[in-house]
């Protein structure tokens, strides 16, 4: 008897992974959840290695998925492509094989643990969540679209963010769209019809959830303080030019002095800015401080993403990722806060083995002699004439908890969290728009507000719920300023209060389903 080939289930993996991406932004194909169902139908195919084919399975569902996810990283090596472009492929290849392997690995696991009947969508919501957060701690964590964030940000069903947070959304999310695989179980048509209606039933919650949380929304006061954000387009490739500098500079001025109804009581510029060390930039006897200093009424705050320099105790300079506050006054403007990012990117702000990958002809993508060295654990900034404020630069908004664990640190809870970040990096395509979902669900997550800077877009003000407010976004390649009342913060949200709590017990349970279908079949 002629041996059936595996390829075409093997391409259906492919497919499901492919299926899934494509539910989150900017497609926002919510059908493509049903991504899940397949992948746990190829999964659970019979096979003579099934340990072996789960994981291969499951790391091509992977592979599908991050392809769709993650293209967007051939943006930052074309940048400088005669130097770096060759990189690119190799980059998505690796970033893309090397996420879909915590895939295959949850696959594994799942046919390991022999899930029978309709227990079986606990069991891989379990696996499958479960590996999903560890991949965004392993290694420093790279926690971009869980499935989750599959809803848009500010939606109904993104709601349960604000107590279960955006793993136990993934638990959530997966459990129900696996669901419809139990429609081929060899089971009776009621059972299986009882089962996909709890799955309904689930779904219905979820939104209901949401939208009675949203019914209790209110406005931003009137006395709430205005905040401008700057978008000046700047296009990556014309940033980093030293003949562009006074161009650039000027382009911020004029933007962040335009006249308004009410004047900004808060500017922001976004992540690194200018093309410039800002210590060196504003050092005396430039004409970029006086310049600044002449922009701002007296009262005026600017919260200025920018790259920085100290001098360490052997005498080397150290560079640094950062958000500086200064403060108008009438003598002139007087810094008043400083921000260092701590969550670096790897292979992006510093490279790891760096000498090793120096001589190899690697290098970081920073536009710095050297690579950025770390901050401190985040925390808010205490700021004159600012609310307290917790920054995010860049990729630190990706991380759940952030925010909550800056609070344990300083003892103070932020009135609002600024994310300054260059998406210029990610090109005009699916990353800069996926990035705003993603940093969106820390507003969920925390109940506080969120003012997004970038240089080409998108920024937005967002309220605390994710939702961003009408008339306050500028999108990819748009040009000019949002002036917008910042939205009020909430009282601390369940999962402020119990971290991944909730979450914990979605795993609990699903290896509690898996041990009593283990017992009940022995």
């Amino acid at each position: 008897m002629k041996r059936r080939s595996a390829w075409p289930e093997r391409g259906l993996a492919l497919l499901a992974g492919l299926a899934a991406g494509f539910a989150h932004p900017p497609f926002g194909l919510i059908v493509g959840l049903l991504g899940y169902a397949l992948m746990l139908r190829m999964v659970d195919a019979p096979a003579e290695r099934p340990l072996r084919q789960a994981f291969f399975r499951g790391w091509l569902a992977g592979l599908g998925f991050f392809a769709v996810s993650v293209w967007w990283i051939v943006e930052p090596f074309m940048v400088d492509a005669a130097t770096q472009g060759w990189m690119a492929p190799f980059a998505l290849l690796l970033l893309a094989g090397g996420l879909a392997l915590f895939w295959g690995a949850a696959a594994s696991l799942y046919r390991a643990l022999k899930p029978h009947g309709f227990i079986r969508v606990l069991v891989f919501a379990g696996c499958l969540a479960g590996f999903e957060w560890l991949r965004g701690h392993v290694l420093t964590g790279f926690p971009w679209n869980p499935p989750g964030s599959s809803w848009r940000a500010g939606s109904a069903p993104s709601q349960i963010a604000a107590v279960v947070g955006v793993y136990g959304l993934s638990w959530i999310t997966l459990a129900i769209a696996s669901a419809p695989a139990l429609l081929f179980d060899a089971r009776p048509r009621a059972a299986r019809a009882m089962a996909l209606g709890a799955a309904v039933l689930a779904l219905v919650g979820l939104y209901g959830f949401g939208a009675a949380r949203l019914a209790g929304a209110q406005p931003a006061s009137a006395s709430a303080p205005m905040i401008r954000v700057v978008q000046a387009n700047i296009d990556q490739k014309e940033k980093w030019r030293p003949e562009n500098l006074d161009s650039i500079f000027a382009t911020y001025l004029e933007l962040s002095r335009r006249p308004a109804a009410v004047q900004p009581d808060i500017v922001v510029w976004p992540e690194g800015a200018l093309p410039a060390v800002v210590d060196q930039l504003l050092a005396p006897g430039l004409p970029y401080a006086p310049a600044l200093t002449a922009t701002f009424a007296p009262g005026q705050s600017l919260l200025m993403g920018a790259n920085r320099a100290e001098r360490g105790p052997d005498g080397e300079y150290r560079y640094f990722n950062s958000l500086v506050a200064f403060r108008r006054e009438d003598v002139g403007l007087r810094l008043t806060g400083v921000y260092d990012k701590h969550h670096l990117v790897p292979f992006g702000e510093y490279m790891p083995l760096g000498d090793l990958a120096t001589k190899v002809g690697f290098r970081s993508l920073v536009h710095m002699p050297e690579d950025f060295t770390a901050g401190p654990p985040a925390r808010p900034m205490i700021a004159a004439g600012v609310p307290p404020v917790q920054p995010l630069i860049c990729y630190e908004a990706l991380f759940p908890g952030l925010a909550r664990r800056g609070v344990a640190e300083a003892g103070v809870r932020p009135a609002w969290i600024l994310n300054v970040s260059n998406d210029a990096w990610f090109g005009m395509a699916s990353g800069p728009l996926q990035h705003l979902n993603l940093a969106s669900y820390r507003a969920i997550e925390e109940g506080l507000p969120i003012v997004r800077a970038t240089p080409t877009g998108v920024s937005a003000v967002i309220d605390a719920y994710g939702r961003l407010l009408p008339g306050a976004r500028l999108g990819l390649g748009e040009f000019g300023v949002i002036d917008a009342r910042l939205p009020p913060a909430l009282a601390p949200t369940p999962y402020v209060r119990w971290n991944d709590a909730a979450f914990a017990l979605m795993l609990l349970a699903s290896i509690g389903a898996a041990l009593a279908n283990r017992v009940r079949r022995a």
